[in-house]
């Protein structure tokens, strides 16, 4: 299961197949790691720089977290991707095809001048998010796609 979390500032990808449930997350911020709770995650009731450190300390890489960066990554699914945008200008997008088997991602794009900000790992965890809520199966033959879902 992958699933974002923001707040104003940053952003939280969980990816539950990583987790190894090592607890350093809940150690370093128990207000924003409690497995009781639904959603587990919740942003504002902690500092963002001490998520930020607990995060740090995850050992499998199941959390990430980047700023946002007036960032916003939303599903078009009727265009079949995701789109990151800045003021009303796309910086980013993350493409499929629907397939018998389900959605397969071809393409993972972002600007230049915002690569290696967690643009394109959100906009990957934002097709697969959407797409495990309405329980379907995700494949990629882009490279970068492949790399986050671990496969």
């Amino acid at each position: 299961m992958h699933r974002t979390y923001e707040n104003d500032d940053i952003v939280i990808l969980w990816d539950s197949e990583k987790c190894i449930h090592a607890k350093e997350c809940r150690e370093g911020s128990p207000e924003t790691f409690d497995p009781a709770r639904r959603p587990w995650i919740q942003l504002g009731l902690a500092e963002n720089a001490r998520v930020w450190k607990a995060i740090e300390r995850c050992p499998s890489g199941a959390l990430s977290v980047f700023y946002r960066h007036e960032t916003d990554v939303v599903m078009e699914p009727d265009k079949c991707r995701s789109i990151a945008s800045e003021a009303k200008k796309t910086v980013g997008m993350c493409e499929y095809h629907e397939t018998e088997a389900g959605l397969e991602i071809y393409r993972t794009v972002v600007d230049a001048d915002r690569e290696d900000m967690g643009i394109a790992k959100r906009l990957v965890f934002k097709v697969l998010e959407a797409a495990e809520r309405q329980n379907i199966t995700v494949s990629a033959t882009c490279s970068y796609a492949r790399e986050v879902m671990g496969r």
